[in-house]
Order: C-alpha cells, then structure tokens, then sequence
C-alpha cells in the first residue's frame, strides 16, 4: 500500500494531447504528475514510490514492455500501479503488456473515457 498523502504520477508519455489531459484530470484528483520521456529517469523517479506510473505502450524510444520488465522485476519498485495504454486495433500488444506485468492495459478512448476515475482511485480521495 502506499503512504497516505503520496499523490504523484509519472507520465511515460509523448502525445501532447495526453500530457494535457492527464495533467488536468491529475489536478482535478489532487495529485501531482511527472512526465517522463527516458528509461533512466523513469526508473529514477520510480525510486520515490509514485501511486502511479502511466505508459503511452506506443512511446517506442522509451521501449515501454522492456521498462515495464524492469519495473515489475525489482522489489524496488512493489506497490506503484503500472497503466498503459494503446490503440484499440492492437491486441497483440495488450497481450504482451499484461503478460509483461502491467497492472491494466486499455484502449486509447477508454483511457480517456475513464481517466478521471482512475486518477480518482489512486489519489486515496474517496
């Protein structure tokens, strides 16, 4: 479980559209968000123990199943939530990330639809 009051996510996100949306609805839920745009930081920042670490699963330079990987691996990082999300069309993808450990894998439109949810949830407000 997290420590209550430990209200940031990181964003592993390139897309303007998303940074911008999830921002906001991260200020909507209270919660401070970090993007993120390398392997290396991503893991450093993971250090600190996010609520939430969301991955753009198309962000190829940062090769998200690989840091996922990483992620899942280490005892380090136990307990921080790992959402992605894709296009709909891609469903080998979504196989892999979940089998890579990602924690919920959704559709691009589904993201959006239910961000403010998801953030709600993690941010501990009920």
């Amino acid at each position: 479980m997290q420590k209550p009051g430990n209200k940031k996510v990181l964003a592993v996100v390139s897309d303007l559209f998303f940074s911008v949306k999830i921002n906001d609805a991260a200020k909507r839920a209270g919660m401070s968000v970090e993007f993120v745009k390398d392997e290396d930081e991503v893991l450093a920042k993971a250090k600190a123990k996010p609520t939430l670490i969301i991955f753009d699963l198309n962000f190829e330079s940062v090769n998200p199943l690989a840091l996922i990987r990483k992620l899942k691996a280490s005892a380090e990082y136990k307990g921080i939530s790992l959402i992605g999300y894709l296009s709909h069309i891609q469903g080998e993808l979504k196989q892999q990330a979940h089998e890579t450990g990602c924690d919920m894998v959704l559709a691009r439109s589904a993201f959006s639809q239910n961000l403010p949810q998801i953030l709600k949830r993690h941010s501990g407000v009920v």
